[in-house]
Order: structure tokens, then sequence, then C-alpha cells
């Protein structure tokens, strides 16, 4: 037993390192308006479709846990039933679709940021 929460405690602790190495770059939203508006060669619509590219992931992976939990919520009687669903399963079922929604935006976004670059690139 101690040997098992050794390995989950090392694979806890190495989560956030790989985790940091997808990160977007540290952008705020109001910066990364100004960088969409200003763009103009390849290198300022690449660097945005890397932050899109790394956002969908991140909705992605959110999108798949609560897709998870709502699961993991159906399953259990407790939580499944006319006065708790609202509130577990349909809100996690919910949160599911929308981030998976996003996610796909974001990489639309993305894609259509490397099409820039690649036009920006041939001028």
């Amino acid at each position: 037993m101690k040997r098992i929460a050794i390995v989950v405690t090392f694979i806890l602790a190495t989560v956030p390192v790989f985790a940091a190495s997808a990160q977007p770059e540290q952008l705020s939203k109001k910066q990364l308006a100004a960088l969409v508006a200003t763009a103009k060669t390849p290198a300022d619509h690449q660097r945005i479709a890397a932050w899109y590219r790394v956002e969908a992931q991140q909705l992605l992976a959110a999108s798949n846990d609560h897709a998870r939990m709502a699961a993991a919520f159906r399953s259990n009687p407790s939580t499944n039933n006319g006065k708790f669903a609202p509130g577990t399963v349909n809100h996690c079922a919910y949160l599911a679709q929308s981030l998976k929604q996003q996610s796909e935006k974001a990489r639309a976004l993305a894609e259509e940021h490397e099409h820039m670059a690649e036009s920006a690139g041939q001028e």
C-alpha cells in the first residue's frame, strides 16, 4: 500500500511539470486582442495560433474531466435522481459539451491564424 501511495504521489507531483510545458504564452485577453488586431508577420500569427492551440487542448481536457464526472454521477443512484441530477449529472454534462465546443472554436482559430501566417509569409 505504501508503494502505491508513493507512486501516486510521484505522478501527482510530476503532472504540473508536464502541464506547465503546455501552457500558452502568458498573454492577457487584452494583450491577445491587441496582437490579433496588429498581427502582420508570420511570427505574429504563429504566436496567436500557438496560444489558441494550447487553449484548445486545455479546454478539451476540462471537457473530458467533466464528462468523466458526469459519468460517475450518472452511475451513482444518490446523485442521479430527480432531486440531485440537475446539480450533478446535468451540470457536468452541460459543461462537458460547452467546453468541447469552445475547444473546437479555439482549434479553428489556431488553424485560421496558421493559414494567415502562411499567407503573410508569401507576401
